[in-house]
């Protein structure tokens, strides 16, 4: 069984302090563009949100299961750990919700590669740039890894894992532009994601 973990609960400080997963593209949301491509390669979805005044207005969107952050304010690990609490399964892809190209190919083939490994971590040559929100993680390594972490900093986190880095070139034959990894920092990037969207091959 494999789980998704959708983080939700950021502040948006970059974005207008606009709730991103609420960004649209003909019609549609960020949020409900990841829930149908991840409802390709996975058994359920998760979506961690903020606070219960959040869950509330994500509940309004999606069917999926809700759950509220247990430590706010240190960031996606926190939200990391609040998903990995919940989910059914011993496997899990945690994603950012500001990334709309999600390629649901690119996850399959992150989650075939877990083996023997705590998780699987995209990565930008020589593991200097990390994509640990485009991620696989086994639940119970990565709770005992932020027990252990001090920092609870995503790259303090997975200092405390075994992990499989993976070279994003790697993943071209799937998808040539790397288009997976697309994602929302701020509101002047809204146009340039739109126009990603309006290719096909985004999907």
């Amino acid at each position: 069984m494999r789980s998704a973990i959708i983080l939700v609960g950021g502040e948006a400080r970059r974005a207008g302090g606009r709730e991103k997963y609420r960004f649209m593209y003909e019609g549609e949301t960020f949020l409900s563009r990841l829930i149908d491509t991840l409802d390709e390669v996975v058994d359920e979805i998760l979506i961690v949100a903020r606070d219960t005044e959040q869950c509330a207005r994500v509940a309004e969107m999606t069917h999926v299961r809700i759950v509220p952050d247990r430590h706010r304010g240190i960031g996606p690990a926190g939200g990391l750990q609040a998903g990995a609490l919940e989910a059914r399964s011993d496997l899990v892809f945690g994603v950012a919700c500001d990334m709309p190209c999600v390629n649901a190919r690119v996850v399959d083939r992150l989650f075939r590669l877990i083996d023997g490994y705590d998780a699987v971590i995209p990565c930008w040559g020589d593991e200097k740039m990390l994509e640990p929100l485009h991620a696989v993680y086994r639940p119970r390594a990565l709770l005992s890894a932020y027990e252990a972490s001090p920092s609870h900093s995503l790259r303090s986190l997975t200092r405390h894992l075994n992990v499989r880095y993976v070279d994003v070139e790697t993943l071209r034959d799937i998808d040539p532009e790397l288009r997976t990894f697309t994602n929302i920092n701020r509101l002047e990037d809204l146009e340039e994601i739109k126009a990603c969207l309006e290719d096909a091959d985004c999907r």
